[in-house]
């Protein structure tokens, strides 16, 4: 059934066809082919390409009907007009004279479908599968987009609750080193004075004990505070993961070595602290699981990036082990990097250890992600 373009407000909303045709005869014959399919079509005719895009811009068609040749122009010339126009229509090539290979070259540029004017008695069957495929194709980029809507809000909020992490960490850190640091000592002090003034031997006694346990409790707090915020990232990266491994190996037995360049790597203070917190939770997987004989830590700059890289020679991590969904310490690594504008790759075999290698930009214009809170 045919209906006039005046009758496109009816309530079964026809297919709206845009034909592009010179020929009125051919025009008749697809309007014709259409007359008995069980659905409305409207046929507007078009035999510019100044008419095509003005109807383009100024109406919504569900599908172009295209001849391939017309009068100083082909539907290639078409084809390409329409892609200034965002969400044109599907276009079907619809002629008499074209050759398998002009036809398969236009499928390949886009394309819905392509008919003989011989066969076009299938042209309701071919409109509707070009209009259900280009549905579907927008169904699809609008579920793409809203996916990567969603890991932009998901990206954005694990990037505040980062931030927000390290600013109640500095906060955190200054409490205990203003508050329970400073009543520490003075404790330790008027614990120094009974001790010697104490005439009672066990009451000197007593009080020894209590100041070596504040002083326990003094050293417990200073390692706290520097795993919170540490202040040593103040003299450089370098010195910064000198004083990580150095305590590592202390706790651990672990012989730990670090390499770097002497000079220090330009890098934002805000990347300073990724490269940290990617040493120190590298260092703190080996001392949980690689039951490693010996440590690496690598820095280095090559052109642009700085390349960080801790490896060991544990018994490594099996494949499923780093596609753990519940790997949450690796992924949270990678995703600080790749918010920070670098990249962290993991290998890692079971029984040849492991290398974890970040890279970050060393361009002083890179802000970078997570950063570092001025306590």
């Amino acid at each position: 059934m045919i209906a006039t373009p005046e009758e496109n407000d009816s309530a079964d909303k026809p297919v709206r066809v845009l034909h592009l045709e010179d020929s009125a005869t051919d025009h008749e014959l697809a309007c014709l082919a259409l007359r008995h399919a069980s659905s409305e079509y409207t046929l507007t005719r078009v035999d510019t390409l100044q008419a095509l895009r003005a109807y383009l811009l100024d109406r919504s068609f569900d599908v172009v009907l295209a001849d391939y040749r017309l009068r100083g122009f082909t539907a290639i010339d078409a084809w390409n007009l329409a892609q200034e126009i965002p969400a044109h229509p599907p276009f079907i090539l619809l002629s008499g004279a074209i050759g398998e290979a002009a036809a398969v070259h236009a499928m390949r540029m886009g394309f819905a479908d392509y008919l003989l004017k011989d066969d076009i008695a299938r042209l309701p069957r071919v409109i509707a599968r070009a209009i259900e495929m280009a549905q579907a194709r927008r169904a699809r980029e609008q579920a793409g987009a809203e996916l990567a809507a969603s890991e932009k809000r998901l990206a954005e909020l694990a990037e505040h609750l980062q931030a927000t992490i390290e600013e109640e960490r500095a906060a955190i850190a200054r409490e205990i080193h203003d508050d329970v640091g400073g009543a520490l000592t003075a404790a330790r002090f008027d614990l120094a004075w009974i001790t010697r003034h104490a005439t009672d031997t066990a009451i000197a006694a007593h009080a020894r004990s209590a100041n070596d346990m504040l002083q326990h409790a003094l050293g417990a707090s200073q390692r706290i505070m520097m795993n919170l915020r540490p202040p040593v990232l103040d003299q450089g990266l370098i010195a910064a993961v000198q004083w990580l491994t150095q305590t590592f190996e202390r706790r651990t037995g672990t012989p730990t070595r670090v390499l770097a360049d002497p000079q220090e790597p330009c890098i934002a203070k805000a990347l300073q602290l990724v490269a940290y917190r990617t040493v120190q939770e590298a260092l703190t997987n080996i001392q949980k699981y690689a039951q490693a004989h010996s440590v690496r830590v690598e820095l280095s700059a090559h052109d642009d990036h700085m390349l960080l890289e801790v490896v060991d020679d544990g018994v490594g991590m099996a494949p499923q082990a780093l596609a753990n969904a519940r790997s949450f310490g690796l992924r949270g690594l990678r995703e600080r990097a790749r918010r920070a504008g670098g990249w962290l790759d993991i290998s890692s075999q079971s029984g040849c250890g492991t290398s974890i290698i970040l890279t970050l930009p060393t361009s002083s214009g890179h802000d970078g992600a997570g950063g570092d809170p001025t306590p």
